[in-house]
């Protein structure tokens, strides 16, 4: 286990954003390989929900640790859950500051520590976490941070995992999260778990000579680098 001080950890976070290329091109939509995976995570996450039973979004109440600048609320938006449900935490003040303005106001979303921010026990159907844990490199902040996101669901609802699993070279501020730590990490849920996600250096280059060639690369499944899970709270 990781042994510095845990509560370091959202400073340490801070100053790895502060490293990282803004409005890189490579995350840009206008990217095949980006809109690809984006329009498969968005195909995986909702054929889960329809195995789940949720028929009906809009009475779901959801929660994004790690909200960013509010690109999964509005996918949200778009899927069918209505703004007054939906809520989101952010560490960054400027990223925080993008995603109020470009969320509707019925979104509720806070600034901070989500360790701190969590709202009440027992009181959301889903949380949400895309690509938050890889970026926090302390064990026991990220055990805090997953026992605060348990305790805010509800019985029946659960937490919603998208995150990578393999640890990237050229990237020290980043780790991948493997099946065996996301267990570790909710040991009283039910998991079940979908390798998605082209690894992206493979997605760029194939994309590249044509789109559609993600998708036959996709189909390798030692290929793709993130898992979907859902880890239920029964």
């Amino acid at each position: 286990m990781n042994q510095h001080d845990h509560s370091a950890e959202p400073q340490s976070v801070r100053e790895r954003y502060a490293r990282r290329v803004p409005h890189d091109p490579r995350y840009s939509l206008l990217n095949p390989s980006a809109l690809r995976a984006l329009q498969e995570r968005q195909r995986a996450m909702l054929s889960l929900f329809s195995r789940l039973g949720f028929t009906d979004l809009s009475l779901l109440k959801l929660l994004e640790v790690g909200c960013g600048t509010g690109s999964n609320l509005i996918e949200c938006l778009l899927m069918g859950f209505m703004p007054e449900n939906l809520s989101g935490i952010e560490l960054l003040p400027e990223r925080h500051a993008v995603a109020r303005a470009r969320l509707p106001e019925p979104v509720t979303l806070l600034q901070g520590d989500a360790v701190r921010l969590v709202p009440e026990v027992g009181s959301v159907d889903i949380v949400l976490q895309a690509t938050v844990f890889s970026s926090l490199l302390d064990d026991t902040f990220q055990q805090r941070l997953a026992d605060a996101m348990w305790s805010v669901v509800k019985p029946g609802g659960g937490v919603l995992w998208y995150d990578f699993t393999v640890d990237n070279p050229r990237n020290r501020d980043v780790r991948g999260v493997p099946l065996s730590r996301v267990r570790a990490l909710f040991p009283h849920g039910r998991m079940q778990s979908r390798r998605i996600t082209l690894a992206p250096l493979i997605a760029r280059a194939v994309t590249r000579l044509h789109p559609s060639l993600y998708t036959w690369f996709n189909f390798v499944p030692a290929l793709r680098t993130h898992v979907l899970c859902w880890i239920a709270k029964v």
